[in-house]
């Protein structure tokens, strides 16, 4: 398999597919506008709560990336499973295969070439230690509020609306906020199939102090 070669790997901006490969860590059936495979995943626990979200990277391995070692462990989203930071800084050509193998099981239908290039760059270069952004203890993230309101305000309430309620189709962003890993995750690399900016090209601040803000935002 020719993996991570060609214009797309070899170009010096990576950014964009990294990113990209954080929107299918986080929902790659909604990222490629596929249907949701109908069984639940083949490695996913029997005594797992949401065998219907199986298929997504995070449902197993959390949006801390920690896995069962990670924020899940104080939900009931907890699988046994571990996360992918021990993979974070590997070759994305080792990493590449294992979405192929007999645990992951992705076909070719569901991610093909370049999806498995760049979530293997996602998984190498594009974690983030969360610990720096969220206190693992008392999931508050650690930005400031005061200048996320800017950033809000200019980034995002275009689209959100001023009080984060303005898009019907998800839950407020007050709401959302409940678990700041996942508005991080999102804040650095977009929404799934969404016309959602990733902010991860910017300084890190940016995206640790919006999602801080929507802390305040009502539910």
């Amino acid at each position: 398999m020719m993996l991570l070669t060609g214009a797309a790997a070899s170009a010096a901006e990576l950014e964009s597919s990294i990113a990209r490969g954080g929107r299918l860590y986080d929902n790659w059936y909604k990222e490629k506008k596929l249907d949701r495979p109908e069984a639940a995943h083949a490695a996913y626990p029997a005594g797992g709560k949401y065998p219907k979200q199986s298929w997504r990277c995070k449902e197993c391995h959390g949006w801390d990336y920690k896995g069962k070692d990670g924020a899940a462990a104080k939900t009931d989203h907890l699988v046994p499973i571990k996360g992918i930071t021990g993979m974070a800084g590997k070759d994305p050509a080792t990493i590449a295969p294992l979405f192929r193998d007999k645990n992951h099981g992705f076909a070719p239908e569901q991610l093909n070439d370049k999806d498995v290039q760049d979530l293997a760059l996602f998984v190498s270069k594009g974690q983030m230690d969360t610990a720096k952004f969220i206190d693992p203890a008392s999931g508050k993230p650690k930005g400031n509020a005061a200048k996320g309101e800017v950033y809000f305000n200019t980034l995002c309430a275009g689209c959100h609306g001023l009080d984060g309620k303005k898009v019907s189709t998800g839950v407020p962003l007050g709401q959302a906020s409940d678990n700041p890993w996942d508005m991080l995750h999102k804040a650095f690399n977009g929404l799934p199939a969404e016309a959602m900016p990733a902010l991860r090209s910017l300084d890190p601040s940016i995206a640790s102090d919006t999602v801080a803000y929507t802390q305040s935002l009502p539910k």
